[in-house]
């Protein structure tokens, strides 16, 4: 055996030279014979170990320090599989499949001289993907240059970066073979979001979509969450996040300083994800979405343009979502191979309709004449009666200003009820004028009672339903209240538009810049003023008010049901991994406070909106009124610069009401001619799918 050399540095000098080279005062005795020969051996190891004790404390103390806290054990994540999204009879429209994941190491890229370029760009080559879509998946998000989220990597910069999703296996495994060529790339299987879209459902603004975890949902996380995990980002997946997600597995073992598993220590199963069961039918959402497809195609065919749609089913009993379709819609499943910034820019795009935003919940709309239903009983509690008579003229001027009837015709004296049957602008203005006079008109101040507003503000209008899809915006209410803020927020800019005008505005429509500026002019001098024409136009759900489709769902559902305000809910329950379903019980928000008997009289004047001599009963010929009747308002929204926008709003049978059916189309310009024949082919598919 060969015999081991003492490490350098520990102090151990050879034989005979000792003392070499140095000054004594005195030569002490040498030991001699055995005892002398172990003697000097116990003094060398003794040296041996004092100097390696003093390497190991000086030189690598803290190494051995940092070690010994480190890789003693280790945590190994095992991920649960994510809950599925269904509709009410199980039909899965959100589920799980596995796809492969091409990674990157980002040790690579930095020590890349071209930062990873040719590596990423003879990776893309490989896959057949575009450069720039890999190029931005290895961007952290926040970071200069990188697209938005989720165009770019969302995740932890210590974990591989995912740079292609939904590879096909087979080019995957040529950067496999090639080690050499392709430093630093891994390739794995990994659960993704499929849409399996029973029926031809879309739904993906009430679905939503998933993206990799950030760094701020694992620090909100709290350890939940990890950076291999996908989280939701928008509708459902977001709402029900926690719950789709599950609890990821956990298995700790011991390891020696080589890295290497000694025993397991504990170990924790996933637990899968919950199922989110909903209210949808797939049948039913699949025809709405059609349907709505099919107005916006037909509006356009009449050369309108027809630039965004929404319909509702709402259950009125409950809240329930029975359907939602918004348009134009995107393909959810685009986000599941990583989505490129091109894309995410087509549907952010204001020229193809921002595809992104939900019509349904996220953008406003004047709600026109469908707005009626709540200036009925307003009027009545400004004391106004329901067996009275009024004019219906063909125009009225008020404040020096002439109001014309939009929607319908001169009919001289009629009541409520014929007013609302043929859409009489007219009487509705005469009606607020003198409940604005009775308040004290132009001198009234900011907090002066008014009916018109109380009444809207009790059907739910100006603030969210509370819907379980994130994002939904409130809309607008005007009242002195407001106007009174919103001047006060916006004086500095409206009174320098006064000054200078609209020139860009000019440059292509003079006729709309002279009236922006004749209008900046009057705001910045006495904006704060609720006047006579803030009031009429309120009446008849103009001017500055603004709506969701969903938000009048939910007053039609309240007229309907006799007022009850329910919260719209998509969700219907979650079903555990082991099959029991836990429900989520429908929230009553409110009632409206609205006399039964005037509910009523609604009621009763919208069922004969629907026939002959009705404002949409050429849209509803044909209709099995006699065994399903409906009863419904049109709606034609006056927007400056643009053509209107059309409603429609309806709830049948009248007989038992059952649901609330709303559809707007934007720039659609006519709500009898466009939305109305939307909404009947809706109750024709509930009729058919024995709803």
């Amino acid at each position: 055996m060969r015999r081991r050399r003492p490490p350098r540095g520990a102090g151990v000098r050879r034989a005979g030279t000792r003392d070499r080279g140095r000054t004594r005062c005195a030569r002490p005795t040498r030991p001699t014979g055995v005892a002398g020969v172990v003697l000097v051996l116990l003094v060398s190891l003794f040296g041996l170990v004092v100097a390696r004790l003093g390497q190991v404390q000086l030189l690598g103390g803290a190494e051995l320090t940092s070690q010994a806290g480190s890789v003693h054990t280790r945590t190994i994540t095992e991920h649960a599989l994510r809950g599925q999204i269904l509709d009410r009879t199980g039909a899965p429209l959100v589920s799980n499949a596995f796809t492969t994941v091409v990674t990157l190491e980002r040790g690579v890229l930095l020590d890349a001289d071209d930062g990873g370029r040719a590596l990423v760009r003879s990776v893309a080559a490989v896959l057949g993907q575009p450069f720039d879509r890999l190029w931005s998946k290895t961007m952290l998000c926040g970071t200069v240059g990188a697209p938005r989220a989720p165009a770019c990597f969302n995740g932890s910069p210590y974990v591989p970066i995912p740079i292609a999703t939904g590879v096909d296996p087979q080019r995957a495994l040529t950067l496999m073979e090639q080690p050499e060529k392709f430093p630093g790339i891994g390739v794995a299987p990994e659960p993704a979001r499929s849409y399996p879209a029973p029926s031809g459902a879309n739904a993906a603004h009430l679905l939503g979509w998933v993206a990799r975890a950030g760094v701020a949902d694992l620090e909100k996380g709290s350890g939940a969450i990890d950076a291999e995990d996908v989280v939701g980002r928008s509708g459902l997946e977001q709402q029900y996040d926690s719950a789709l997600r599950g609890r990821n597995g956990a298995t700790v073992v011991a390891i020696d300083p080589r890295g290497v598993v000694t025993e397991t220590l504990s170990s924790r199963a996933p637990v899968p994800g919950s199922d989110v069961v909903t209210h949808l039918d797939a049948r039913l959402q699949a025809r709405t979405e059609a349907v709505l497809a099919q107005t916006v195609a037909r509006a356009r065919a009449e050369g309108l343009p027809a630039d965004a749609a929404a319909a509702v089913v709402l259950d009125v009993t409950n809240g329930a979502v029975v359907a939602a379709a918004s348009n134009p819609a995107y393909d959810p499943g685009v986000f599941t191979g990583g989505i490129s910034s091109a894309q995410l820019e087509q549907l952010s795009d204001e020229r193809r309709g921002v595809p992104l935003t939900s019509r349904i919940t996220s953008e406003t709309f004047p709600p026109a004449s469908t707005f009626k239903v709540i200036s009925v009983p307003a009027a009545v509690a400004s004391g106004a009666r329901l067996t009275g008579t009024y004019d219906c003229s063909p125009s009225l001027t008020v404040g020096g200003r002439v109001f014309k009837n939009f929607e319908s015709r001169g009919y001289g004296p009629i009541d409520l009820h014929q007013a609302l049957v043929v859409s009489c602008d007219t009487v509705f203005y005469r009606l607020a004028y003198a409940a604005w006079q009775a308040q004290g008109g132009i001198a009234a101040p900011p907090g002066a009672r008014d009916s018109f507003a109380e009444t809207a503000r009790a059907f739910g209008i100006g603030r969210p339903t509370g819907i379980d899809v994130p994002g939904e915006s409130a809309g607008r209410l005007p009242d002195r209240t407001w106007k009174e803020q919103y001047w006060s927020t916006t004086r500095t800019a409206t009174c320098e538009r006064a000054r200078s005008g609209y020139p860009e505005v000019a440059r292509t429509d003079k006729e709309r810049a002279t009236y922006l500026t004749r209008l900046a002019v009057e705001n910045c001098a006495s904006g704060w003023q609720w006047r006579a024409g803030d009031a009429v136009n309120f009446s008849i759900g103009q001017g500055d008010l603004a709506v969701t489709p969903l938000q009048m769902a939910q007053v039609y559902s309240a007229i309907a049901n006799g007022g009850t305000l329910w919260q719209p809910q998509v969700a219907a329950g979650l079903r555990a991994p082991g099959g029991a379903v836990t429900p989520i019980a429908p929230r009553r928000t409110g009632t409206v406070g609205v006399p039964a008997e005037v509910l009523a009289y609604v009621r009763a004047a919208l069922a004969d909106v629907t026939r002959p001599g009705g404002s949409a009963g050429t849209a509803w010929a044909g209709f099995p009124q006699d065994r399903y009747p409906v009863a419904g308002k049109t709606g034609t929204g006056e927007v400056f610069g643009k053509k209107a926008t059309a409603w429609f709003a309806a709830f049948g049978p009248t007989t038992r009401p059952k649901y609330a059916v709303v559809v707007v189309v934007s720039q659609g310009a006519s709500g009898s001619k466009v939305a109305a024949p939307a909404v009947r082919k809706i109750f024709d598919a509930i009729l058919s799918l024995k709803l």
